[in-house]
């Protein structure tokens, strides 16, 4: 790779994707690239207000992503799961490409770590294989957000604004770790812009760790009011999950409360170190930032 790599940007025009692009197109971050290229397969507005702030665009078929992939150094691959066959065509088309390091499309839970099958996640498996096995000399690095916080505190993870009730799935102390979205794509940046042999193959990110008793009195000093806070015991709402098909949200429920998605120092460990200080970004986004924009209201409006 040159002095400043070239990074691509599959998915920018996602929610996760569009938080990427931005924050990686910041002025301070953008310094760390010879070229920021935005993959899509057409023009929009998005694709629009990135090429505004310094990215070029290019465009893709199913038949010409290797073309797309010219003089790219990192690609960042955060095409959503409605793109899953995308998403292996893309892995498809890594051999033979200039791409040195890859992040493949995980940025959530630490899957690889759960006692049960998901058609989501297996698949995510099955394509870590495949790039393993296709493109073994191209650095991957696996990064976990565990859970976004700009849309967690709400009701389908068991925290009920509107109605002061909070419910957690076994202890009501165990903490589950929490970024935003945009500190996902500053973290994303300085990782990209590092030699891919000093790029960790898994990283833990870790805006905030907190339990939902910790989340609960976060929310009440910026103006919540009460909040109960209960919990139904874990092993019968995992029997309960996984004795038939659940929806996503209930197994995250579930690797909360077994204390799977915790990465601070003492759960799953994180590293924050590698991406934080002079030079590379500030503190991350936390449950008390979160508190005090939506005066301790988050998802309040929510109409289940």
């Amino acid at each position: 790779m040159s002095s400043l790599p070239t990074v691509a940007i599959a998915g920018a025009s996602g929610l996760l994707g569009a938080n990427i692009a931005r924050a990686i197109l910041q002025p301070s971050l953008r310094s760390k690239f010879a070229n920021v290229i935005v993959l899509a397969r057409s023009s929009s507005k998005k694709t629009e207000e990135f090429v505004e702030a310094g990215a070029k665009l290019r465009q893709y078929s199913e038949g010409n992503v290797k073309e797309a992939l010219e003089g790219v150094d990192v690609l960042i691959n955060a095409v959503g799961s409605s793109g899953n066959n995308f998403k292996e065509t893309l892995v498809r088309s890594l051999p033979g490409t200039s791409v040195r390091l890859y992040f493949p499309s995980e940025f959530g839970v630490n899957h690889y770590i759960h006692d049960f099958a998901h058609k989501e996640w297996d698949f995510k498996k099955k394509l870590f294989r495949l790039a393993s096995e296709i493109i073994p000399d191209v650095r991957m690095c696996r990064v976990y957000a565990g859970l976004f916080l700009e849309e967690s505190i709400g009701p389908w993870f068991g925290f009920d604004t509107k109605h002061g009730k909070y419910e957690a799935v076994g202890s009501p102390s165990q903490p589950s770790s929490y970024v935003s979205m945009g500190d996902v794509g500053r973290a994303l940046a300085v990782l990209a812009s590092m030699p891919p042999d000093e790029v960790p193959t898994e990283v833990h990110l870790n805006g905030d760790s907190k339990s939902f008793l910790e989340i609960a009195e976060a929310m009440k000093r910026h103006g919540a009011g009460q909040i109960d806070v209960t919990s139904v015991p874990l092993d019968e709402y995992k029997a309960q999950v996984l004795s038939k098909p659940s929806k996503t949200e209930e197994y995250l429920r579930l690797l909360m409360g077994e204390g799977k998605i915790d990465h601070s120092k003492n759960g799953l460990g994180n590293h924050s170190h590698l991406l934080l200080g002079a030079g590379k970004v500030d503190a991350f986004k936390t449950i008390e930032d979160l508190a005090k924009e939506t005066h301790g209201k988050p998802w309040a409006d929510y109409d289940d």
